[in-house]
């Protein structure tokens, strides 16, 4: 029962943190553009890490980004530290001056997003391939450009509307 109870308080603790908005304040004068940031090769390194901060996994992604003007297309490709690859390819269509949807294989339905500033939040849920097969979570991911070259990416995971845990990635353009 004391397993129980600590467990409850904890997943509510948790579900207690502060999380970014679009509305948060203003930190620098970077616009950020998608499409100009991912046209082109970059690489991403990151890790996820459970509600009780112990990282789980860590990996390294490849993207190669494609903009036509109106869609951009994301090829990534992930190595994780304990060996296996994973391939996921982003199709992105840019909805409005700000707005973005997009989707990609796992992903269930179509996912959201819009930038302001430096900073852009992309939500979806999505069947992550696990180790031991797939796991169904939400994304509540968030963006913001450090430099012209740099993006810091911090994502929260849901499963069932409970946190789970956070993904955290930078982002480097290749020149």
């Amino acid at each position: 029962m004391r397993i129980w109870f600590a467990l409850v308080i904890t997943l509510g603790l948790a579900a207690c943190t502060g999380k970014p908005s679009l509305d948060d304040e203003v930190l620098s004068t970077r616009q950020l553009n998608l499409e100009e940031f991912f046209d082109g090769r970059s690489v991403a390194y990151g890790q996820f890490q459970d509600i009780f901060g112990t990282v789980r996994r860590r990996f390294e992604v490849e993207i190669e980004g494609t903009w036509d003007g109106r869609t951009l297309r994301l090829v990534e490709d992930f190595a994780y530290e304990d060996g296996t690859t994973e391939q996921r390819v982003w199709t992105l269509e840019k909805t409005g001056e700000e707005t973005w949807r997009g989707t990609a294989p796992g992903v269930i339905g179509v996912a959201t997003g819009e930038e302001r500033g430096d900073t852009f939040n992309w939500v979806y849920e999505i069947d992550l391939p696990v180790p031991d097969g797939t796991l169904r979570v939400t994304f509540d991911d968030w963006m913001w450009l450090l430099s012209e070259d740099r993006l810091l990416n911090r994502a929260y995971m849901k499963r069932f509307g409970v946190d789970i845990g956070e993904v955290i990635i930078i982002f480097e353009k290749v020149r």
